[in-house]
């Protein structure tokens, strides 16, 4: 593997990333640097182990994970775009979906990186056998995913304070229709 073909992997998987935060980004009304590094860390991080864990894991559970992964991945962001719209559409502050808490992060970060795991089972395929050829491409994977994941959120947030909408119901439309892309990519 190239190290051009590692950087468009990382970038591709980082796309879902992006448009995660971006839909996150939306809901937020004020800039703060911090709410976009946790995002952005988080889903970096679980980018990279994902391949991680994927490689570690092909020779015993490929033949499971593969049939499956897609299935989560697109519950739990459909789940969250519900969870998004309806709150949105009560309108009540204190019940609306906040895409900075904790376990928010943590379940999204889940959600996009579901893909990377394949990715890590492709690795064994194509030959990457030692932990010391995957480190590279572990790196590309969760640098590129913090980076899109920040601008996302950074982007989103701009232009979700300009808007005097509810940005909430936009966002779980986001969250649902990349679930349903997830799906269709690996059910096609």
């Amino acid at each position: 593997m190239t190290s051009l073909e590692i950087w468009l992997t990382a970038i591709a998987l980082a796309m879902d990333s992006f448009t995660v935060a971006l839909a996150g980004g939306l809901i937020l009304k004020r800039i703060r640097l911090r709410h976009f590094f946790t995002m952005a860390f988080f889903f970096g991080l679980f980018q990279a182990i994902m391949p991680l864990l994927g490689w570690l894991g092909s020779l015993y559970f490929h033949r499971f994970i593969e049939h499956y992964d897609h299935w989560i991945a697109f519950a739990i962001l459909v789940f969250l775009g519900v969870k998004m719209i309806r709150e949105g559409i009560k309108g009540d502050e204190e019940h609306q979906f906040d895409p900075t808490r904790f376990l928010t992060v943590l379940t999204l970060s889940l959600a996009v990186s579901i893909d990377a795991l394949a990715v890590g089972i492709s690795f064994t395929c194509i030959g990457l056998t030692t932990l010391q050829q995957i480190l590279f491409p572990l790196f590309a994977i969760g640098i590129a995913s913090f980076v899109f994941a920040f601008g996302g959120s950074f982007i989103g947030c701009l232009l979700g304070s300009k808007l005097k909408f509810p940005m909430e119901p936009f966002g779980g439309l986001v969250l649902i229709i990349l679930g349903i892309k997830i799906l269709c990519e690996h059910l096609a």
